[in-house]
């Protein structure tokens, strides 16, 4: 079996997990969340990074930090993961969506203003699968407008918009570290900004806003998205490999780019933009409108010769959860429903070998030819 994805764990994990064992610091009170939160700080160039339980809680808390609720409304991408707009609505705003560009497959930038309205708080970016979202434009439109900026960047460890880290733009950015992350904790996420209120606000919204003095009276209510000291562990063993991550993740899309270069059917994931090159944080393709065979169809057969595969995101105006709620009614983003339809990506982890690129490329080639 090719798994689409395979973690890369073989720097010091073992050794800072054996000593959170020998230590008894396994809960959130352990030092390596410190060392964790402070090294992926300046990996980022950001002034204060809080760790948190997963890259959902990250937005969570985010979202909450920046004071969005009920009567905001919050411009977003439609064709996203679901957390960032469940995030919106749990806080009672309302996320307004953009489309799709093909060209980057992120949302378009040129749209973000149509879509600006009294209400606006903010705009909700988020980097997908490989291109960035290009930043410098949408602070420029924020700036216009006196928005909030919250970035997204769960995808993009390592990643770079012009000169500068994602991650390290707007008033707050998160991440993940989920396995198929470039930086995994198995579980986790990390909220990073600039300003330290706003960093204070995010620590206590992580521990159910605790407060200093009176620990178990509350002015606010929280959540406990802690870190653990065993997962900060893992991720501080990440974050010193993240360069060589990084390189084997531009080794494997362009080995991918070379075998299915002249593989009927397929469109193959943008490469680069005015602003980045891509991360290559998945594989994705597209399947041709003309190809009697359905993104479906492939990852069945895939299947059967036991390589593991991923539709692409579901848009977020034709979420059922979100329509039981009366929103997006009658909207159409037609870009991220043809991304939707049309896309799957192939196994992309840091595992992977070059000898099981080749056989998966193959798989697809042979079967994009058969048809």
């Amino acid at each position: 079996m090719i798994p689409v994805n395979t973690p890369l764990l073989d720097g010091n994990e073992q050794a800072y997990l054996v000593e959170c064992i020998e230590t008894g610091w396994i809960s959130s009170e352990g030092p390596f969340v410190k060392r964790f939160e402070d090294q992926f700080a300046a990996a980022v160039s950001r002034q204060h990074a809080i760790a948190c339980a997963n890259g959902s809680g990250a937005l969570d808390i985010a979202v909450a930090a920046a004071g969005i609720g009920p009567g905001d409304e919050v411009v977003m991408p439609a064709f996203t993961i679901i957390s960032p707009a469940a995030s919106v609505v749990r806080a009672g705003a309302t996320p307004v969506l953009v489309d799709s560009s093909l060209d980057t497959w992120n949302m378009d930038v040129a749209q973000i203003e149509s879509r600006i309205t009294p209400a606006t708080k903010a705009i909700l970016v988020v980097h997908i699968y490989g291109l960035p979202v290009d930043m410098t434009k949408v602070l420029e439109i924020a700036s216009r407008h006196n928005l909030i900026v919250i970035e997204d960047a769960a995808e993009m460890h390592g990643q770079f918009v012009h000169d500068r880290p994602c991650g390290s733009f707007g008033l707050i950015s998160t991440f993940s570290f989920y396995p198929n992350k470039h930086i995994t904790c198995g579980e986790g996420g990390m909220v990073v900004t600039d300003d330290e209120t706003i960093a204070e606000k995010c620590r206590g919204y992580r521990n159910l806003c605790f407060q200093p003095q009176r620990r178990f009276v509350h002015e606010e209510l929280g959540w406990n998205y802690r870190m653990t000291n065993m997962q900060a562990a893992v991720g501080l063993a990440q974050l010193e490999k993240l360069d060589a991550h990084v390189l084997r993740k531009h080794q494997i899309g362009e080995r991918y780019l070379e075998r299915l270069s002249r593989t009927p059917g397929l469109v193959l994931p943008p490469v680069e933009a005015e602003h980045a090159k891509s991360i290559f944080w998945v594989f994705g393709v597209l399947v041709k409108d003309d190809c009697s065979l359905s993104p479906a169809d492939i990852m069945t057969r895939l299947a059967e010769q036991k390589i593991g595969t991923r539709p692409f995101f579901f848009p977020m105006h034709q979420q059922p959860v979100f329509k039981k709620q009366g929103l997006f009614q009658s909207e159409t983003y037609p870009v991220a429903e043809k991304l939707a339809e049309r896309g799957l990506y192939i196994p992309s982890g840091l595992g992977l070998s070059d000898e099981e690129i080749d056989l998966v490329a193959e798989a697809v080639h042979d079967i994009m030819v058969s048809v």
